[in-house]
């Protein structure tokens, strides 16, 4: 099945985890991509894994900044002409503190890439679905976006807000052939996550998965590759219908608690 055959599919944080499973997945399928992140060699990484053959661009980026993201959008349409699927999809953990000991520094600096870099991805590139008339969005939200996440009030305030953002973006662009849907992965094994357990436990994170992981029904991490091929349903047009949602892919967390 080539569900992406001559779809122009750009990813922002595709140099690891997620971004680099969903990469794969959709070049798989035959989709062109472009990949963005802010590690060099993470994207040049992600390229060697590709199936062969895939037509791929890399644009160095940070997703904070406006005038970067106007430039791997440009960079995009440069090389391809069009953007069919936005995984808008790049953010960090950010520091794990009470609410009182969350300084406003740390707090800036999770919301500007997880929230401001999400909406900014959004605002350059709907502009180009929304000439070209059709495109689908999957943003990047998670568990903590639908839920309260103890210590963390950065990335859950954050993640709220990209959800805020998919449904006010699918309200506003359904009528103009666009959707726009996010994800909310719950625990998913990417180094991400693993820097966040080496918080929880320096010593031995190992140690602090196991415990974190007696909050999930399945007992277990997700993989990437659980997450990508979601991603890939909701950027194909076998989801031409969904429109807004907000799609756990946890184990059944989000629904424990």
């Amino acid at each position: 099945m080539s569900r992406f055959t001559d779809q122009v599919v750009l990813i922002t944080g595709g140099g690891s985890g997620l971004g680099r499973a969903t990469a794969i997945r959709v070049a798989s399928e035959g989709a062109k991509l472009a990949l963005v992140d802010v590690s060099e060699a993470g994207l040049a990484a992600t390229v060697e894994a590709l199936p062969e053959g895939t037509e791929a661009i890399t644009v160095v980026a940070d997703v904070a900044d406006a005038a970067q993201v106007k430039d791997y959008v440009a960079k995009t349409v440069e090389a391809y002409g069009r953007i069919d699927g936005f995984f808008n999809n790049a953010g960090i953990e950010g520091k794990q503190n009470l609410t009182e000991d969350f300084t406003e520094a740390e707090f800036a600096r999770v919301v500007s890439i997880n929230l401001t870099g999400a909406f900014l991805g959004l605002e350059a590139v709907l502009k180009v679905m929304h000439a070209q008339g059709s495109g689908s969005v999957v943003n990047t939200a998670s568990v903590g976006g639908i839920r309260g996440v103890g210590n963390q009030s950065g990335y859950a305030a954050a993640k709220h807000g990209v959800v805020g953002l998919t449904r006010n973006s699918a309200v506003e662009y359904g009528k103009f052939g666009i959707r726009v849907n996010a994800i909310a992965p719950g625990a998913i094994w990417t180094p991400m996550v693993e820097a966040s357990m080496k918080q929880l436990d320096p010593v031995d994170p190992k140690g602090a998965a196991t415990q974190f992981l007696t909050g999930n029904p399945m007992l277990r991490f997700g993989e990437p590759e659980e997450i990508s091929s979601v991603v890939a349903f909701l950027l194909s047009d076998e989801s031409t219908f969904v429109n807004a949602a907000v799609i756990p892919i946890d184990g059944g967390q989000s629904a424990k608690y």
